[in-house]
């Protein structure tokens, strides 16, 4: 296996976050790599094909590089072609289809991480791997069957079937509406008793009237109990339902891999948010010299981290590196 001693800083990610790290890494003459398990800005590559961003393009910004869009909010093409214009023009050291396997200790104070092709070495890492890759799972029966989608691509395969969608927040919404105008019937079914109220401001009056005008059936402060190949149980304040169902697609959110940060053996507080350990000045965690960047330090909060409040982790903490590295320069000149 091919090994690599040469990078100060290893960033685990090649999203847009990874990107900004990498692209302040470079503004402060230190070494590194992106190590991405998947295509450049993976998570965004399996955003739904007709996406439209809440935020402008000027919020989805890295590293002082425009992003010009013909729309007020930019889409999912337009944000690929921007983040992989960023990689190429600026020469950025991104491997990917290259999975990290394990991040352990090395000798004279550098970590070791493993990978799919190779192992590198690297007195830094930083973690900026997000939150897209784990769906939530409902936990009932029949959620095993091909028919349940946690992700939802485009709306066209789903013409003329019976779509249960679960949730009411932005990607429920986005898939109920462009399912129904493919020619859908569309059920949603919904925990609580209202739309989300965190909905994008253009899309809630139009689910909301297509609910109201009963295009698209909605069950309030329901849950979905069981999944079978031809219908679906719903759990109702009225009762029991079955329901004729083709696909059900539940929108219900995903997690950080949690599982990767406690085997690097970064703390996570056991509690409902899961919230990992970091220093908010320095984004350092638990583990010296490991960091966190991006939608990762919000835990199961994964509505409070986004592209253009997360691009300052880059520059917080290749700042604490460089400042860190400088005054152990300094000490061993003295020395």
């Amino acid at each position: 296996m091919q090994i690599n001693n040469n990078s100060e800083v290893v960033i685990i990610g090649g999203g847009p976050i990874g990107l900004a790290c990498a692209l302040e890494a470079e503004k402060k003459k230190l070494s590194y790599v992106v190590l991405e398990k998947g295509c450049l800005v993976n998570s965004l590559y399996h955003y739904p094909a007709n996406m439209t961003f809440f935020s402008t393009s000027e919020l989805l910004e890295i590293g002082e590089v425009p992003f010009v869009s013909i729309n007020p909010k930019p889409t999912r093409p337009e944000a690929l072609e921007y983040y992989r214009r960023v990689a190429t023009s600026r020469k950025l050291n991104v491997h990917l289809f290259e999975k990290v396997i394990e991040v352990v200790p090395a000798e004279e104070g550098e970590y070791c991480i493993k990978t799919t092709k190779a192992e590198y070495k690297a007195k830094y890492v930083v973690i900026a791997t997000g939150f897209y890759d784990i769906p939530n799972k409902l936990n009932v029966p029949g959620e095993e069957l091909p028919k349940v989608k946690h992700y939802y691509d485009e709306p066209h395969y789903y013409a003329m079937q019976r779509v249960i969608v679960i949730g009411a927040n932005n990607s429920s919404v986005d898939a109920a509406l462009q399912t129904w105008r493919k020619g859908a019937e569309v059920t949603m079914v919904i925990r609580g008793n209202g739309i989300g109220k965190r909905v994008k401001y253009w899309k809630k009056p139009d689910i909301e009237n297509r609910i109201k005008e009963g295009s698209i059936k909605a069950y309030y402060s329901s849950e979905l109990k069981e999944v079978r190949p031809h219908e679906v149980i719903v759990e109702t304040p009225e009762g029991l339902l079955t329901l004729p169902n083709d696909y059900v697609l539940a929108m219900t959110g995903y997690q950080p891999n949690f599982a990767f940060l406690k085997k690097i053996g970064i703390a996570i507080k056991e509690n409902e948010m899961r919230h990992p350990q970091y220093d908010p000045d320095t984004m350092e965690t638990n583990r010296d010299n490991i960091f966190l960047a991006g939608v990762v330090c919000g835990g199961m909060e994964t509505h409070i981290w986004f592209i253009e409040n997360s691009r300052q982790h880059a520059s917080r903490i290749m700042n604490y590196i460089f400042e860190r590295e400088k005054k152990t320069k300094e000490r061993l000149a003295v020395n």
